[in-house]
């Protein structure tokens, strides 16, 4: 497992983060976050940053329409296209978008046990995989308070809108897994917490999700390099089956395949 502190990130292209492409570009104007320039002399403020990265967020959970989807290595740039997405691609989206705009980011491995999404296959458990690979993203903001954040300069995306303990103090509750929201919405009102550092007060609903946590992968500089590492949560041949399907599915219009991140 790669050490957190080893792991740089990067702001570089990659088949999956293809933030050079004119679909990312014209992204990033229409939300009016400027793309990197390239002047290190004046830095904007980690405040200004996750101000950006929040309204980004915003921007794909309001017109990226939430689907299941098998496919992980999709671009970013036909994410865009097709305006919908898994909740694995629209993480992905927010991550390119982070780039465009001089942000490193890399993502942190891990491997969630399938009954994680249980709730959304109440009477189909034996399609859900056993195990799901997540690449869950971090931004690298050189500035970020340590006192504030202890993974300081890197901000989790579970953090993007607070801290864990102010996010699981909501009244809305945990993540259930269940109905429309998928974690990328979820992340922005409640506590997504993989490592059991967070109570969360409602007892019906958990912020602490490290129960299904069955390994920690590590760092990498990019999803196409845990997803290379460490493949995908199924075969290629079931994907190429699967995805026509499943990817027309949205969340309100199928209650058992949901959208989630896979």
């Amino acid at each position: 497992m790669a050490d957190r502190g080893t792991v740089a990130g990067s702001t570089v292209p990659t088949q999956i983060l293809d933030w050079q492409h004119p679909n990312v570009s014209s992204l990033v104007r229409r939300i009016g976050i400027p793309e990197d320039s390239g002047d290190t002399s004046s830095p904007a403020s980690p405040a200004h940053r996750i101000a950006a990265l929040r309204q980004a967020h915003r921007w794909i959970a309001a017109v990226v329409q939430p689907v299941y989807s098998v496919q992980d290595e999709r671009p970013v740039s036909e994410v865009l296209r097709r305006r919908r997405g898994s909740c694995s691609q629209r993480l992905a989206v927010l991550e390119s978008v982070a780039r465009a705009s001089g942000v490193a980011t890399r993502v942190r491995g891990l491997l969630v046990d399938g009954r994680f999404w249980y709730p959304r296959f109440p009477r189909f458990h034996r399609i859900v995989p056993h195990q799901v690979v997540l690449a869950w993203p971090e931004f690298r903001l050189d500035g970020l308070s340590l006192t504030e954040h202890l993974t300081a300069p890197w901000l989790t995306v579970s953090e993007l809108f607070g801290g864990l303990n102010e996010l699981s103090e909501g009244s809305g509750g945990g993540f259930t897994n269940t109905g429309a929201e998928t974690l990328f919405e979820a992340l922005s009102r409640t506590a997504i917490d993989w490592d059991g550092a967070t109570i969360c007060p409602a007892a019906d609903a958990a912020c602490d999700l490290s129960a299904y946590v069955l390994a920690d992968l590590g760092h990498f500089d990019s999803r196409d390099e845990l997803f290379a590492q460490h493949g995908q949560t199924l075969c290629g041949m079931a994907r190429l089956l699967a995805e026509p399907i499943l990817s027309r599915r949205s969340a309100g219009a199928w209650d058992m395949s949901r959208p989630s991140c896979t």
